[in-house]
């Protein structure tokens, strides 16, 4: 079921969502070389907790941390780890989400550590403003179908894949709601937006081939290839002027 939202949920959201944001942006100063995954997610729920929100990830479904940190052909629920230090070169993908007065806010962002090549900077490139067509493209009287497929044709015009086995969703009261939102897709098809409904869109993206492989840990998405992979991701709500992103340090109560 398709859960529309209350102006007082979105209220909630928003606040969640702003806090994901913002904590987004503190993880420019952390994403340094030295840096190890586990200090920044460390930071970065010291971080949330600071702002009176849950970590909205940590002991879902077991996981272990408060954020995912995914490194370079790492596609999604990279574990931190003291092992896990950053260096020249590497493209880090953070995805974190939040939890206020019941209702969660979810985002992902990828960092250039300095000196990546023009490839990942492409890919990063080129992933972000697949997020922002997707974006755009979810109004009012649209379907699943036409933002999925939005999203993967700039991608493919561009020489990438996107990963097909992970998915954007809906959100709100529960972390992953219905409807799931792929980044592939044909027009016209899946569930038409409405009015009220609240989305993580978030586009995955693989320099090389789309496939993945699952880690020992039962987490660690990795491209089969090990190519590169980046993850952008916002939190919107359908309004009738097309999707409001909520995920902003901007705004909210």
């Amino acid at each position: 079921m398709i859960r529309i939202k209350s102006s007082d949920e979105i209220r909630k959201m928003e606040y969640a969502c702003r806090v994901v944001a913002e904590a987004l942006k503190y993880a420019e100063e952390l994403v340094a070389v030295g840096a190890t995954t586990y200090d920044i997610d460390r930071k970065l729920e010291e971080f949330l907790i600071s702002r009176k929100v849950k970590p909205a990830f940590k002991g879902y479904s077991g996981y272990p941390a408060t954020s995912c940190i995914s490194l370079n052909e790492v596609v999604v629920h990279g574990i931190p780890s003291k092992k896990i230090v950053l260096k020249p070169g590497d493209l880090v993908s953070i995805d974190l989400g939040a939890l206020y007065e019941g209702y969660y806010g979810d985002a992902a962002r990828t960092y250039a550590v300095n000196g990546v090549s023009e490839t990942a900077l492409k890919l990063l490139k080129v992933t972000e403003e697949a997020l922002r067509i997707g974006i755009d493209t979810a109004k009012p009287g649209a379907r699943i179908g036409d933002v999925s497929h939005a999203i993967q044709k700039y991608v493919e015009e561009n020489g990438f894949n996107v990963i097909r086995d992970y998915v954007g969703h809906g959100i709100g009261r529960e972390l992953h709601e219905e409807p799931q939102i792929p980044n592939f897709g044909d027009p016209g098809t899946g569930p038409k937006l409405m009015v009220g409904m609240t989305l993580a869109i978030e586009p995955m993206v693989s320099a090389g081939d789309w496939r993945t492989v699952l880690e020992a840990d039962g987490w660690t998405a990795v491209t089969a290839d090990r190519s590169l992979a980046a993850h952008f991701e916002h939190t919107v709500v359908i309004t009738p002027d097309g999707a409001r992103v909520l995920t902003t340090c901007e705004g909210g109560n």
